[in-house]
């Protein structure tokens, strides 16, 4: 039985790993922030702040595991180099693999990239992507100085059930109500996307797989879609027409709209300059197909179909497409 620490288990990435590793029959440790977890008993919880580099190192210094999975970022306060770092020392004995979740947005506008292209810089202004380069350097450093056993994968926009972001859902919420959908420009931004279960498969693979120790994986489908054929589709599989409003960008944020903070216009962070990356080394080297986007989505939408979600409130929209009439 392999025993191993997945940092953060019970939202939306770690959650869809839990269930697969359960499944193989793994002994799994969930270290979160929060009391309880959707898998009872049949988990242990470890209670500890990754951020708290200190108190890492305490929950850590009197056990070990085969295998730790690193899927958690502080959107609130950020996650550093030094805080991930220290939890991969802290469970390096015995280690045969650190698993860490990174992003696309730690490679630089443009593309299509593959996993040797160059990462953004420390005083990158996207702080997300800035801080998973920076780790990412970090652990490879640790793999080529001391032998750490790790593996980084850099996933597109994840979707699927338990999404905690209101990506495919804001569309969704609009086109069943009946609701124009505001597009920024023309539209023709692209975007990438990986279903949560195949980034949780990636990661099972990567702990098994000897090639993969040293090695970072881009997860993400291909082509990229843009913007206007993303709602497009979303619209199909909801079985709605697609009322488009195109309205300039600048209008947009001029009016308060936000990509990370009410009021969205585009779901969240949907709108950004595009990175495109190859995932080739995926499947060559783990083995990993990935969902076809419209496959996955129909599975997401009948997941969202049996939610309770709230009624979102459109007055900010209502007044921005009024002004832009």
């Amino acid at each position: 039985m392999t025993r191993v620490l997945v940092i953060g288990g019970t939202l939306f990435i770690g959650r869809a790993l839990v269930d697969q590793l359960l499944e193989r029959g793994d002994e799994v440790v969930i270290m979160h922030r929060g009391n309880g977890t959707p898998f009872g008993e049949r988990v242990t919880e470890l209670r500890c702040d990754r951020n708290d580099v200190a108190a890492v190192r305490s929950a850590l210094r009197d056990t070990s595991f085969d295998v730790v999975y690193d899927n958690v970022y502080d959107w609130e306060r950020g996650t550093t180099a030094e805080q991930v770092t220290a939890a991969a020392v802290a469970a390096s004995a015995k280690l045969r693999r650190y698993v860490f979740t990174s992003t696309v947005a730690a490679y630089p506008e443009g593309g299509p990239y593959d996993e040797q292209a160059a990462l953004v810089p420390s005083d990158h202004p996207n702080v997300y992507g800035a801080q998973k380069a920076d780790s990412e350097r970090a652990l490879f450093d640790l793999h080529r100085r001391q032998g750490l056993p790790v593996t980084t994968l850099r996933p597109a926009f994840i979707y699927g059930p338990n999404n905690p972001f209101p990506r495919e859902a804001f569309f969704w919420d609009r086109l069943r109500a009946g609701r124009p959908i505001i597009i920024p420009e023309d539209g023709a931004r692209t975007m990438q996307w990986v279903h949560v279960k195949d980034v949780a498969s990636a990661a099972v693979l990567a702990s098994t797989r000897d090639v993969a120790v040293g090695h970072a994986y881009n997860l993400a489908s291909y082509p990229p879609i843009t913007q206007i054929d993303f709602v497009q589709l979303l619209a199909r599989i909801a079985g709605r027409e697609a009322h488009l409003v195109h309205i300039p960008r600048e209008q947009i944020q001029r009016a308060g709209g936000a990509l990370f903070a009410p009021p969205f216009y585009f779901g969240v962070y949907l709108d950004i300059p595009p990175i495109t990356v190859r995932s080739d080394r995926a499947r060559s080297e783990l083995g990993l197909e990935l969902t076809p986007l419209e496959d996955g989505l129909r599975e997401t939408y009948q997941w969202y179909q049996q939610q309770q979600l709230p009624h979102p409130d459109f007055s900010w929209e209502d007044r921005l497409l009024v002004a832009a009439r």
